[in-house]
């Protein structure tokens, strides 16, 4: 486990939180005039929904600050943590605090999104091929089933998997890395309990699916 004894750790982890505690999605909706993401669709203030507003412009751009959040922290840390004293561990838990403040973000009532993005924007600072492994699998998963949430799932599947296979050592997660990609991908599959419900159901949206068409919102998980 990192050591967050010192007080360059601990005011790394608490920034890295705070910089994942912006919810993109509400805020580019703010900015372009669009309706706040949380009050149709899925109800999940991400992406995928706020494409749904019928803006790809906006979708967009949330997806893009989604993963800079998530990416950003990790990279300065593992750039410049070294001067400061701040390792391995640090960086790994600097992830997880990234990611862990888009699922529950102090500056929205602690009501965030499922943490897709944000984790690939993790995963892509921690070890670059492994992000890019795992966003091609969401990728492919996506562009053949039309799911956002099951290529979601699938890729939060693969992504322990992916980080034993090039780590060398299947199953590995007892190292920071690991114990924060192992993390992420549970809180992941947790996020999207509801979304692998409706998959069974055959009750899920597909990617680009209207306000309208959208199914009903169940409860927030």
């Amino acid at each position: 486990m990192p050591d967050l004894t010192s007080w360059t750790a601990v005011l790394a982890v608490v920034l890295a939180y705070a910089i994942g505690s912006l919810s993109f999605a509400v805020l580019v909706s703010r900015l372009m005039g669009l309706a706040d993401p949380r009050t149709y669709g899925s109800g999940n203030p991400g992406a995928t929904n706020v494409l749904r507003s019928g803006s790809k412009a906006a979708a967009a751009l949330t997806l893009l600050l989604d993963a800079a959040k998530g990416w950003l922290p990790v990279w300065l840390v593992a750039r410049w943590g070294a001067a400061w004293g701040l390792g391995d561990g640090v960086v790994a838990a600097v992830g997880l605090a990234a990611f862990a403040g888009h699922l529950f973000p102090v500056f929205f009532r602690f009501r965030g999104g499922k943490g897709v993005a944000t984790a690939a924007g993790v995963l892509l600072a921690l070890q670059p091929w492994l992000g890019v492994l795992v966003v091609g699998t969401w990728i492919a998963v996506a562009l053949t089933t039309r799911y956002s949430s099951l290529a979601a799932i699938v890729a939060a599947v693969a992504a322990p998997l992916l980080y034993g296979l090039l780590d060398g050592t299947l199953w590995d997660a007892r190292g920071p890395q690991g114990f924060t990609v192992a993390a992420m991908a549970v809180l992941l599959l947790w996020r999207h309990a509801g979304n692998i419900q409706r998959l069974l159901a055959g009750q899920e949206s597909r990617i680009g699916q209207r306000n309208g068409a959208a199914s009903p919102p169940g409860p927030r998980r």
